[in-house]
């Protein structure tokens, strides 16, 4: 295959990058009980931020999604990793994209702290996205638009199929692609008329007041959302007694959805899992460890509850296998736990071959902004319908992105700025950077 011209890039003109700033961001939400759950009871909601310099007025920005604590690894790894963009040109790097990501993973010595989990994944996703972002600039489209008009084999070219041809191979992923050609102008014209759907996990963090989650429930169904996610995972009677004032709460058309962040082993899963069915979940998620493939299969199979996952997959091979086992019932993406678009665009791709819905997970710093792009791109050119699909949103912080999504009658409005959404405001990140920003100046180090 002949290497692309920069016309079909479609590069308005080509740049340099010539440095990679990155910048340790935290929001203190935890004083709030935002992102409360049963394990993670108080999360500083945070981000490793990049910006890539280059030899013009145009810059790219990317950026992982953390807790708190241990963000400052995730900036040393960016570190570590901005030495495979230092100086190089960009159609030099998306001319053939899945070979730069497969450098940029499986660097002989640094690999061995991964391989393609952990931090050094998140660090390599944050780095993959910022590129995305700058193409994107200079195109001058969304990241969506961008992969929604590439030909299928140059989407094929992105993508890693390492460990994952017994599942997808590129003819397949192929295939969909080009199926997913036919009719794609009607359903650009609806997504712009309608957007991508949504739900919402803000009534339901474990930390809040009942006051407040009747409020923010309320709220919910008067901005058109249709489904709510609870966290779920603390004592039993506890659940139990909060998914009941959720419930009655919400009107009865609204689906209700749990999620145990990881919280159960197996057999307490099952339990814990046929007792809240009697509040008819539409899903259960992450009830017990992202890696136990076999685990999920069980608690799918014993309680006839739909299960989700996928947020803490660590990789497409975890996928893979969740799919092949029969194992979730729902693939839940998320944008900087893999390795940035191109393996997401992977796993879109594996979720269409098995028939498995996609509802991407969002919320945190800057996820939301990223999510709304792949979610359009699924819908456009791989999934090509909304049918039990809706997209992860959590109403806080989109304040400090000079492109923050917006929210109408429960569904994301399709982004027009070029870019992937990741640009935070220059003053955000100066009040907000850690330990030394304004923020940070009366609060104890976390």
């Amino acid at each position: 295959m002949s290497t692309p011209t920069l016309a079909e890039l479609q590069l308005t003109r080509d740049v340099t990058i010539r440095d990679v700033q990155v910048v340790d961001v935290r929001f203190p939400t935890s004083l709030f009980r935002i992102g409360s759950d049963a394990v993670n009871t108080d999360p500083d909601y945070s981000a490793a931020y990049i910006t890539l310099v280059t030899d013009t007025e145009e810059q790219g920005y990317g950026l992982t999604f953390t807790l708190g604590r241990g963000t400052e690894v995730c900036v040393l790894a960016i570190q570590f990793l901005a030495g495979f963009v230092r100086g190089r040109k960009l159609s030099a790097i998306v001319s053939d994209f899945g070979v730069f990501v497969r450098e940029l993973v499986r660097d002989t010595q640094f690999r061995w702290l991964g391989p393609e989990k952990g931090v050094v994944h998140l660090a390599a996703a944050a780095l993959i996205n910022a590129v995305w972002d700058l193409y994107a600039r200079v195109a001058g489209k969304p990241v969506w638009q961008l992969l929604a008009e590439m030909p299928s084999e140059h989407l094929v070219r992105l993508m890693d199929f390492s460990y994952i041809t017994d599942a997808l191979t590129p003819a397949e992923a192929y295939e969909i692609l080009q199926a997913g050609q036919v009719g794609l102008a009607e359903r650009l014209a609806e997504l712009k008329r309608t957007g991508v759907p949504a739900y919402t996990t803000s009534p339901g963090w474990i930390g809040l007041r009942d006051d407040e989650v009747r409020t923010l429930c309320t709220q919910a169904a008067a901005q058109g959302f249709r489904h709510v996610k609870m966290k779920v995972g603390g004592a039993h009677e506890e659940d139990m007694r909060r998914a009941a004032l959720i419930r009655s709460t919400l009107p009865p058309y609204m689906r209700l959805m749990m999620d145990a962040n990881q919280r159960w082993d197996v057999g307490e899963a099952i339990e814990r899992t046929r007792a809240l069915s009697v509040f008819d979940p539409w899903w259960m998620e992450e009830p017990t460890s992202p890696d136990d493939i076999l685990g999920h299969a069980a608690i799918r199979r014993e309680t006839g509850v739909r299960i989700a996952t996928g947020e803490h997959c660590q990789n497409r091979v975890i996928f893979k296998q969740l799919l092949q086992a029969g194992a979730t019932d729902v693939v839940q993406i998320d944008s900087c736990r893999l390795a940035g678009v191109n393996e997401n665009v992977t796993v879109l791709l594996l979720a269409a071959k098995f028939g498995v819905p996609v509802c991407a997970h969002a919320g945190g710093v800057g996820l939301c902004e990223y999510v709304q792009h792949l979610a359009a791109f699924d819908y456009l050119r791989v999934a090509c319908t909304f049918e039990n699909r809706v997209t992860e949103f959590v109403d806080h912080l989109h304040e400090h992105f000079t492109d923050p999504v917006e929210m109408v009658n429960g569904h994301y409005r399709l982004p027009i700025a070029p870019g992937y959404s990741a640009q935070m405001w220059d003053a955000s990140v100066a009040e907000f950077q850690f330990p030394h920003g304004r923020a940070w100046a009366d609060h104890e180090s976390v």
